[in-house]
């Protein structure tokens, strides 16, 4: 079963940091459930092989296990941990970053009658599906490249591909569809969302936001909750909130510096918002990350 072999594949090849000898592949392991942390899901392909994981993102809570798939067609700040691993069955799961512009090639080559239509109304910006054995075997010939490194730069790529059509023809294919089309409005929700990244420390005007995305500001408000499950605002703070933890793992002293430098004016409001984020004071919060992270954490973002 394809299924047996990924988890195989998986546990022989994971590392703690993440990374494989392939392009954009990633590989995650836990030994153990841990508590829920807020993280970034980037635009990415997660496939979970063995245990379940639950995360968070605005009102709307998710849950994949062993066999399911999750796509995130957008940057989401969300709330996610393992509920259930072990060192005996540890969490095991597969991650391929997802790049418009080869989504975009798949599709210009693709006969549209063996595509679904593209989703009707704005798609939220995760969604999970059971993975077709089709999906499974694919992401298992990929992972097996990494026994035979020689065949990657050949090989890698077309198996991407292939991936890329079996989302495209599976269950979220229309999503997935949008996600490839420039002039869709998931990707001028997505340009936002990057554009708010980028800026996360300015204050910005969601009406002017909503012209760089070629939106009216009540369709932008629409759409951006639709895809994000919060408005605008609400994605900045968490944002701001997720970079000022990043940073304070690093200088834990320097609650000021920090709070100004991703954007608050008041250093009261900062350590309201990051105590009702993180459940307690920056100062408390910032020497235990630091503590448990100091040997490899830096001030930048990997």
């Amino acid at each position: 079963m394809p299924l047996d072999e990924l988890r195989v594949l998986l546990a022989r090849h994971a590392r703690p940091d993440l990374g494989t000898g392939i392009p954009d592949v990633r590989i995650f392991r836990a030994d153990r459930p841990n508590p829920p942390t807020p993280t970034t899901y980037g635009r990415v392909l997660a496939l979970v092989a063995q245990g379940t994981k639950r995360f968070a993102l605005g009102d709307r809570v998710y849950e994949y296990q062993a066999g399911d798939y999750l796509v995130a067609s957008v940057d989401l700040p969300v709330t996610a941990h393992f509920a259930r691993a072990s060192p005996e069955e540890p969490a095991l799961g597969f991650g391929l970053t997802l790049h418009p512009a080869a989504v975009a090639e798949v599709l210009l080559q693709a006969d549209p009658a063996g595509l679904p239509e593209p989703a009707a109304d704005t798609p939220a910006g995760l969604a999970v599906s059971r993975a077709p054995v089709e999906l499974l075997d694919a992401a298992v010939r990929l992972l097996r490249l990494l026994d035979q490194p020689r065949d990657i730069p050949m090989i890698a790529p077309l198996i991407k591909r292939e991936i890329i059509w079996r989302l495209l023809t599976g269950e979220q294919g229309g999503v997935l569809r949008q996600f490839g089309l420039p002039d869709s409005s998931l990707s001028h929700v997505a340009r936002a969302v990057q554009w708010i990244r980028d800026n996360f420390a300015q204050p910005f005007r969601v009406e002017d936001v909503a012209q760089q995305a070629g939106m009216s500001v009540s369709a932008f408000h629409r759409n951006f909750q639709a895809v994000t499950s919060m408005s605008p605002i609400q994605y900045q703070k968490q944002i701001r909130l997720q970079r000022a933890r990043l940073l304070l793992a690093a200088s834990p002293g320097d609650i000021a510096g920090v709070s100004r430098r991703v954007g608050y004016e008041s250093p009261a409001q900062f350590s309201r918002e990051y105590r009702r984020q993180f459940g307690g004071p920056p100062r408390q919060d910032a020497a235990r990350l630091h503590a448990r992270t100091a040997p490899r954490v830096t001030s930048h973002d990997s």
